[in-house]
């Protein structure tokens, strides 16, 4: 297939280009600057297009005879209305795409109530991107891996904090899923037919104990005291000065953690029965596999 891909210079876009390049897909990169994708080993396996997802026309030209695409891009670290944003972002690739056969995109796990600014604009998204019939939407809580936000909040706290006085909501749980496994989702989905939103996810344990099962992947001892004080906004900038996420990056993180975020994976299991998602242990344990390799 023809693809496209937006987001090539984030987390997930870099990971997921080489393995369908390994597939042997066709790949298109949208990005505003070439230059920030030298030094990549795909980086000349793959067509790239120039140019702005704020601008209609220029998204419309990388679109051109393009099968499946993929919208992994967000406006969180742009600060201002990033949700503003973000909406505009999904309308032009949305009406880019009219003639693509299947849009992909990956959001967020939403919690029951209480959903952060955040996660509320992922799912905007979704819904933009979901009125033409033709998208999957893949929703996940923390993803695991070597340099993921979500792995290295906890990786830094809990490496560098023998003793922890943490806000009460670390008792929430919540249900992480291992980078490795959101590829395979993402590719997978070129093989179905759009199907709507599909959460994924792996087992289930408290924000706790993801700190608590990484100290023992990892050989640590860690007293961790949970306290009815820090609200979500105080936690973001503590998790901010600890570790070296931005505070842009840390307060959104945590505002998506503060209240139960679990994964209803029966259609994923449904459709996509060969994908085992691994552990929690499991995924640390390779991630920190890969940081040791560097």
């Amino acid at each position: 297939m023809k693809i496209l891909v937006t987001g090539a210079t984030g987390y997930i876009g870099g990971r997921l280009i080489p393995r369908l390049l390994e597939k042997g897909h066709s790949v298109r990169v949208f990005v505003r600057d070439e230059r920030r994708l030298e030094g990549r080993k795909w980086f000349e396996k793959v067509e790239i297009a120039t140019g702005d997802l704020g601008n209609r026309e220029e998204i419309s030209r990388a679109m051109k005879d393009i099968d499946a695409a993929y919208f992994l891009v967000h406006a969180m670290n742009e600060g201002g209305d990033f949700a503003e944003r973000e909406k505009t972002l999904a309308e032009n690739f949305a009406l880019a795409a009219k003639t693509v056969e299947k849009i992909i995109y990956l959001g967020g796990l939403l919690p029951e109530n209480n959903v952060s600014e955040h996660l509320k604009s992922r799912a905007a998204v979704g819904e933009i991107l979901r009125e033409g019939g033709k998208t999957t939407e893949f929703r996940a809580g923390p993803i695991i891996g070597s340099g993921s936000a979500s792995f290295e909040m906890v990786r830094y706290l809990t490496e560098r904090i023998p003793v922890m006085i943490v806000p009460r909501w670390v008792k929430n749980e919540v249900q992480p899923i291992a980078v490795r496994n959101v590829i395979e989702y993402l590719i997978a989905a070129l093989e179905c037919e759009p199907l709507g939103i599909v959460d994924i996810g792996a087992d289930v344990l408290p924000f706790r104990g993801m700190m608590e099962n990484f100290a023992e992947v990892r050989g640590l001892k860690r007293i961790i005291i949970p306290v009815p004080v820090l609200t979500p906004l105080l936690s973001g900038l503590w998790v901010g000065l600890v570790t070296p996420i931005p505070n842009s990056l840390a307060v959104p993180l945590v505002k998506g953690i503060i209240n139960p975020v679990l994964a209803d994976t029966n259609k994923a299991q449904k459709y996509f029965p060969e994908i085992e998602p691994m552990s929690y242990r499991d995924a640390v344990a390779l991630a920190l596999e890969k940081i040791d390799e560097k």
